[in-house]
This record gives C-alpha cells, sequence and structure tokens, in this order.
C-alpha cells in the first residue's frame, strides 16, 4: 500500500487515562515523562494482497486513525483507539484479520497543489459519532526525523498491537524511513477522541507533513 498525504498531529495526554483503555501486558511509552495521542488523517492508495491485484473499493480511499505509543514484553510500538474509512470491505477486513478498531465513515481528502483539504464524519453505529475537519499545505523541504527527539518517538516505529479474540497481538510494517516537514494546520474540527473520554486541549504540540511512503504490512503473531 501507498500512504499519501499523511498528516502527523500529536497533544500530551495524561498517561494514567491512556493506560485505563490498554490490556494487560501494554504500558503506555513517554516522552518527557508525558504519554501523546495521534491523529492522523492520510489517504491509502494501491492496497492489495501480496501478489494479487487490488480489491474493488478496498485499493484508494480516506483513513484516519487516533493512536498512541506503547510497550508490550519490551518492544515499542503503536496502539490505535479507533481507526474510520471510507472503504467497507477495508473496515470489515481489518477488523476480522488485525483485530483493529475499524469504524466506516464518510470521508473526504482533496489536494489543491501543496494544499491538502480532509474532511471525516464517522456514521458506523458501533462507536461514538466523530468528526474531523483539517486544511494544511504540504510544501517544504523534508528530512527525517533526529533520533532522540519528539518527532523520532512518535513517528519511527515498525510494529503494531492490537487484541484479536482476547489474546494480543503484534504486526510488523515495513517502509523507509518517515520524510517528514513542519506545516502550519488549520484545524476547524477534532472530536476523535470521544471513545477515550476526553478533548484534545488547544492547538497540537507537533503537527507534521510526510512525504508518500510504500508500505508492507505483515500477518499479526501472538505476542510475546
Amino acid at each position: 500500500m501507498d500512504w499519501q498525504d499523511l498528516l502527523f498531529l500529536h497533544w500530551p495526554v495524561e498517561a494514567a487515562l491512556l493506560q485505563g483503555h490498554l490490556p494487560a501486558g501494554v504500558e503506555i511509552d513517554t516522552f518527557d515523562r508525558r504519554a501523546w495521542v495521534g491523529v492522523v488523517p492520510f489517504r491509502m492508495a494501491g492496497t492489495r494482497f501480496r501478489w494479487l491485484p487490488p480489491l474493488p473499493t478496498a485499493a484508494t480511499f480516506p483513513e484516519l486513525n487516533v493512536r498512541t505509543y506503547v510497550r508490550a514484553a519490551g518492544r515499542p510500538g503503536v496502539w490505535f483507539f479507533s481507526l474510520d474509512a471510507a472503504s467497507r470491505l477495508a473496515v470489515a477486513g481489518a477488523r476480522a484479520g488485525f483485530g483493529l478498531p475499524y469504524f466506516h465513515a464518510r470521508m473526504r481528502c482533496e489536494r489543491d497543489a501543496e494544499e491538502v483539504r480532509y474532511a471525516s464524519e464517522r456514521v458506523d453505529a458501533r462507536a461514538p459519532a466523530a468528526n474531523f475537519r483539517a486544511m494544511w499545505s504540504t510544501s517544504g523541504p523534508m528530512a527525517p526525523a533526529t533520533p532522540g527527539t519528539l518527532e523520532h518517538f512518535l513517528v519511527e516505529r515498525y510494529c503494531l498491537f492490537a487484541q484479536r479474540r482476547g489474546r494480543l497481538v503484534c504486526g510488523d510494517i515495513a517502509h523507509a524511513p518517515w520524510q517528514l516537514a513542519n506545516t502550519h494546520v488549520q484545524l476547524d474540527a477534532c472530536d476523535m477522541t470521544r471513545l477515550l473520554g476526553c478533548d484534545l486541549m488547544g492547538k497540537p504540540v507537533s503537527a507534521l507533513v510526510t512525504a508518500p511512503v510504500t508500505v508492507a504490512a505483515f500477518s499479526p503473531i501472538t505476542w510475546p
């Protein structure tokens, strides 16, 4: 798959609030003694199973995830609280195959030169209503995150953890290091953390745009 027009938005959140939403064996990972919630809108393109052609309605579509950063058996990774997608087929497949909390949403991702306009409205009855509307620019030089920085802590992670049929699983992903740039975001709506019982206050501490990246995702395995 290709991840395009991707934006990382991050806010600091009390670690105890997030820890209560995690299963046994998964611990919040912190930077400067703070936990972080990320809201990540982007566009999936060319999605397919290895060796097979793309599936109709599940190859190219907007997706938006709400995530935090964790450790399980010593390994750093990502935990998703929700993933909204415009493809019903992708939602059903990811729920069945990965045990991930995917939800269907009405979504729009439009690019005009270097400007991206993004909107998402959850329409899935399995979760509270959630809306996101933003506009940002993708211009400017990009570079990899420097090790030891907040940006590196937030983005350079290559596995996800999830709970599938009551068991903790780990799924690896592979892609080149992120190429990043700071950006100004016009954030018109973001109530994506209703599932957590909290609001994201003020502007994001970190707002990063990325160059497109090609990603391989592997089947999840029981962890550890």
